[in-house]
């Protein structure tokens, strides 16, 4: 029997217990004290702030408080903090209480918005919150991992439902929560329930500490000897992490048996890119990579392998902290300081618990282990002293190793304090917008009344909720001098004392706020323009957040080749220096778009929260006709290419999403699709979620039934249209090298072929004695510019020269590998001849 089928006739308290525990009981989990103790105060109606243990059971809390809301006839809300673990979640309570019941708001996609139990993003929540405030029709909200509310840019997110949902009863966990009388008085004053607090000092999997003065080596070594494996090894940067995992494959981890069940789990899953290639080295040798920059396939690959007990040693950073589920016995910290982004300073007591808890889980493991590293300069110090042995004269001459510089320290001390202490209790974010005025000028009442009560009973302090007021007082000031907003000599029907002027876009919050002024720019466009497509492409990039490393990465090329071509100009280092300053990487269309946004933002104040951010990565990646391999590597991005790819899944999902239909021209629908499928080949998962979430019910059957990590990945030729694209692509890159006299590259593209970087310069001196000049622009790459013969098995294609003088007669001359193309993932060209018809 489903869970949904044991909702009871009546849902008193004890019959809304009974039914869960029986259910849980029946799926042979038996539960927890604490387990035991939050589910009785949520189905009697209680606030609940859930406080133990990373492994101690919160999830099954949470689908009780959810149990509870559907057995009284409620909607409940179940918020996270990242959209992949709301999605997952999403999936997960898909399989508890039906796909009918349950429904997914992100921001990006919206499934099932009206079911019962929703699963969101906290920003989505907050928004709901401001728009409906206490008429919201929301009876439970689960918040996980609630320490979020402390995040400096999202924690007013946290914040904003307590504040303006003082009916809902309220379910907050955390592992590292630290003290909550603060959360526990104000939520019991605000909402009039009581409030429980559950925290178990006592994990499921007790931890054990060690700090050790031994070189890493050792440490890992004694650790695999005495089956203290899987350790996940932790670092504070990615380069760290892949350099240890480099570093590791001199230790042999793990047995032939082992080596030969890991790669019967890999089976033929595609390692497409160069680190994908390293990475596959790393896992046939028992050593996993984990980090943030990765493909999402990559990381789920490392996961799965951990989950089935075939890696012995994960070297990653601490983003598994969030939404992994993976068996880890040890926890091992290279380091208890850190890079956050503006200094160096040891670990806060919440971040150390947060990683520790990892190790030790419920059902792998029966105890946990949390090792920490001595400094590397400590370390080689009492490997010498120790060399030295007891003769003080010796140990005089032993020449210390200096910290280097700038380095904060740590020792056995600190790590023992922040074993002792308690997470430093969380601090407010809370902050004004644009959008929260608007949302609560829109509602029903008194706006006035309704601001009142957010700027000065939200958690600040006095002197903090001024400065709110006074940007508040601004903010509305603007929208009554913009028209935007006007005051009512006396209330109307719904109690409002002021109203908006425009109509705002529906759920205008909760979606791409800059998704209408992306609409408004379209039109200044010129559908007859040849670079039509790329510049819709262009607006709908100026919408999305920036991928900071892709920007810097192009802004460095950018001035790297600046630098060269001026030294190569004789221009002097310090007029060079100057000049660099006006270097930026691309912002196409960046002049009219500016123009264009400061005119909209006059009649769309909200969209001032979230600022225009021109910029060319998607289309930068199809104008350089680049492989998304190419591209990665071209800028160096090897550690980031998960970054790269998830920003070209967004571009992708925008322009789908965002254009119009009578706006889409032939170019612009294969530019899509070429943009579409190239993240597909790369990592389908990334498109087949937000594809499936549009059909739940088929989603992830069958997962976990596979006897590998084989990927499900389409054939590249099956979407004829993105692939013929591709061979565009493919062929333009060639005229463009070949244009700009960069044979050696060329030839690093067709070696194999025959064709080497002297065979490309022969032939392209050939074409230059007759033109001065190789066309490159919008109508060199064309469709009308290559001809394609698709014969079975084989394309034979004709990629024609735009010459100066109009001819045509000039081109390349090249067949397209159908199978050799699905196996790739993209377009396997072989040059035949480049030649004069």
């Amino acid at each position: 029997m489903s869970l949904i089928d044991r909702l009871p006739a009546h849902p008193e308290p004890d019959s809304l217990y009974e039914a869960f525990a029986s259910w849980a009981e029946d799926r042979g989990l038996t539960l927890y004290p604490h387990q035991e103790e939050a589910l009785i105060e949520v189905v009697s109606g209680s606030n609940v702030i859930l406080s133990t243990p990373t492994g101690s059971g919160k999830s099954l809390v949470a689908a009780g408080a959810l149990f509870a809301a559907l057995g009284r006839d409620e909607c409940a809300f179940y918020t996270a903090p990242i959209k992949a673990l709301v999605s997952e979640k999403f999936f997960e309570l898909c399989a508890v209480f039906g796909h009918d019941n349950v429904g997914m708001m992100t921001g990006d996609a919206s499934v099932n918005a009206d079911a019962p139990i929703v699963c969101c993003t906290a920003e989505v929540l907050a928004n709901i919150a401001l728009r409906d405030g206490a008429d919201a029709d929301i009876g439970t909200v689960v918040m996980d991992e609630f320490h979020f509310y402390g995040d400096p840019d999202r924690g007013w997110a946290w914040q904003v439902p307590l504040l303006e949902l003082p009916h809902v009863q309220f379910l907050l966990m955390s592992a590292t929560l630290g003290d909550v009388t603060r959360f526990e008085d104000d939520l019991t004053r605000r909402t009039g329930r009581a409030t429980s607090v559950v925290s178990s000092a006592e994990r499921p999997v007790p931890l054990y500490y060690s700090y050790r003065t031994t070189p890493l080596h050792e440490t890992l070594e004694e650790l695999l000897e005495t089956r203290e494996a899987p350790v996940y090894i932790v670092h504070f940067t990615q380069a760290q992490a892949v350099e240890r995992a480099q570093s590791l494959t001199s230790i042999n981890m793990c047995s032939r048996a082992e080596k030969d069940a890991i790669a019967a789990e890999i089976g033929r899953f595609r390692f497409t890119t160069r680190f994908g290639r390293n990475l596959s080295r790393y896992v046939r040798h028992g050593i996993g990579v984990h980090h943030a920059g990765m493909l999402p396939k990559y990381r789920r690959l490392v996961e799965r392998l951990a989950q089935r007990g075939l890696l012995k040693v994960i070297c990653g950073t601490d983003t598994l902290g969030v939404g992994v589920n993976v068996p880890i016995r040890t926890v091992l910290f290279t380091a208890l300081s850190k890079y956050d982004g503006s200094r160096v300073r040891r670990l806060g007591a919440r971040e150390f618990h947060q990683i520790a808890g990892r190790a030790g889980r419920a059902g792998f493991d029966t105890v946990g282990n949390v090792v920490a590293q001595a400094p590397e300069h400590v370390i080689e110090n009492e490997k010498a002293l120790a060399k030295a042995g007891d003769d003080p004269k010796k140990r005089r001459k032993v020449v210390r190793k200096k910290a280097p510089e700038g380095f904060v320290s740590w020792d056995q001390s600190t790590f023992e304090k922040l074993i002792a202490a308690e997470p430093e209790p969380l601090k407010s974010r809370f902050r004004v917008s644009n959008a929260m005025l608007l949302s609560v000028i829109a509602r029903p009442g008194d706006c006035f009344a309704g601001m009142r009560h957010l700027l000065t009973d939200n958690h600040d302090d006095r002197a903090t909720q001024r400065r709110h007021i006074r940007e508040a007082i601004a903010i509305y000031r603007s929208l009554i001098d913009g028209g935007i907003v006007e005051r009512l000599p006396e209330p109307d029907s719904n109690g409002r004392i002021a109203r908006l002027t425009v109509d705002l876009q529906p759920d205008f919050a909760l979606n791409q706020p800059l998704s209408t002024f992306a609409l408004a720019a379209l039109e200044l466009l010129d559908p007859a323009s040849p670079t039509y497509a790329l510049d819709v492409l262009t607006v709908v990039e100026s919408t999305l957040d920036d991928p900071r490393q892709i920007l810097a990465a192009q802004l460095n090329k950018a001035r790297g080749e600046a630098v060269a071509q001026m030294k190569a100009d004789g221009i002097e280092y310090d007029e060079r220096m100057e000049r660099l300053e006006e270097i930026d990487y691309p912002k196409p269309l960046e002049d009219l778009l500016d123009h264009a946004y400061e005119v909209y933002r006059r009649g769309h104040p909200w969209v001032g929260d979230h600022p225009l951010r021109p910029k060319s990565v998607a289309r930068d990646l199809y104008e350089r006709a680049m492989t998304f391999s190419d591209y990665v590597g071209f800028y160096e991005l090897a550690r980031s290419e998960g970054l790269v790819l998830r920003y070209l899944a967004g571009a992708y999902k925008a322009v789908s999403q965002t254009v119009p239909e009578d706006a889409k021209t032939e170019e612009l629908r294969d530019l899509i699709e070429w943009l579409g499928e190239l993240v597909r080949q790369v990592d389908s998962s990334l498109l087949d979620e937000w594809e499936e979430l549009t059909n739940p019910s088929a989603a992830r059957t069958g997962e976990g039934d596979t006897a590998e990590a084989e990927e499900r990945v389409k054939p590249v030729t099956a979407n004829q249209r993105a692939f013929r694209v591709l061979v565009r692509n493919a062929l333009f890159r060639r005229v463009e090298l070949a244009a700009l006299g960069r044979y050696a590259e060329l030839g690093a593209l067709d070696a194999e072929d025959g064709w080497d970087a002297e065979a490309w310069e022969e032939a392209m001196d050939a074409y230059f004695a007759e033109h001065d000049d190789l066309g490159i622009g919008p109508d060199a790459r064309g469709p009308a510019m290559l001809q394609i013969t698709e014969n079975p098995g084989v394309w034979e294609v004709r990629q024609v020269f735009d010459d100066p003088a109009g001819h045509r007669d000039w081109g390349i001359t090249a067949e397209v590998d159908l199978a050799a193309s699905d196996e790739a993932g993209y377009a396997v060209v072989r040059v035949v001849d480049v030649n004069r018809m």
